[in-house]
């Protein structure tokens, strides 16, 4: 599949001034609890439809899947055509959160060859009208595409690659929950995948929230071992906030990385797969 032009990120200058010729998405989630749809309905950017993270975004939780699944490619399919997404539509997401919630439909799209960038700072950014209450769209027809497999890491494949040291694994978990020190209810475990380094999604943005320079993220990724790395694979509590830790790779210039999906949520389900406290980098 061709790469799509589309930066990962776009600003709101850049969105206003193009805002006729994309879909725009509302994908705010909040880990607490509060729904998203509720915000959205309590005031969005005018005529940005509502994406779910649980049910648009995900397939149904399960112990072999983990929390947020990717969808099959005709669930997604679906969805996107039901939210006004055709095969031809160029995409913007934006969250409330530092793009660490719109990264997922992002990199979904992406990955499919879908040209899709997030809303760089968030929503917080946006400076133009405001609109409440529900968006009805006309749905549009959507071509159901199976995952590219090179993008892409299921659990048994994961584990069979942890005494590879050319692989690099990457946890976009904030450095706490990383090392175990922080409680984390929501998992079975506390931990990391061993063998796993610590990159947590908050560090991809500059001190004005915003997606760090190319340059910058380069440097970081460097450091953790992305130049000599044979392939390089991110995860995070449910495969959400890893694809913000993807797009800044290929914001640096780093091509072709992998999710796991299953992420820790998965991991740490399942006692038979190791794991490890602390940091052995530190």
């Amino acid at each position: 599949m061709s790469q799509p032009t589309l930066p990962v990120a776009v600003s709101s200058e850049w969105l206003h001034e193009h805002r006729d010729q994309v879909v725009l998405v509302d994908s705010r989630w909040y880990m607490d609890g509060r729904s998203g749809r509720d915000a959205h309905r309590a005031g969005h950017i005018p005529g940005a439809v509502f994406a779910d993270v649980d049910t648009d975004l995900a397939a149904p939780a399960s112990a072999e899947g983990g929390r947020h699944p990717l969808p099959s490619p005709s669930d997604f399919a679906r969805s996107l055509g039901a939210l006004g997404i055709g095969d031809t539509a160029t995409v913007v997401v934006y969250d409330d959160a530092g793009g660490s919630v719109a990264a997922r439909m992002v990199w979904m799209l992406r990955a499919l060859g879908t040209p899709a960038a997030f809303l760089d700072g968030g929503v917080q950014t946006w400076t133009g009208p405001w609109e409440e209450g529900e968006v009805t769209v006309a749905p549009e027809h959507r071509t159901a595409l199976p995952w590219p497999a090179d993008r892409i890491v299921d659990t048994e494949e994961l584990r069979a690659e942890l005494s590879d040291t050319d692989r690099l694994l990457l946890d976009a978990r904030v450095y706490g929950r990383f090392t175990g020190a922080e409680p984390a209810p929501v998992d079975a475990r506390a931990g990391h995948v061993p063998g796993a380094r610590s990159a947590e999604w908050p560090t991809n943005l500059g001190p004005d929230g915003l997606l760090a320079a190319p340059e910058t993220l380069r440097e970081r990724f460097a450091a953790l071992g992305a130049d000599s790395a044979r392939t390089v694979t991110a995860y995070c509590g449910s495969g959400v906030t890893a694809c913000h830790d993807l797009l800044a790779l290929e914001h640096a210039g780093y091509t072709r990385a992998r999710l796991y999906p299953g992420s820790w949520s998965r991991w740490s389900g399942d006692t038979s797969l190791p794991l490890e406290t602390g940091d052995p980098q530190a």
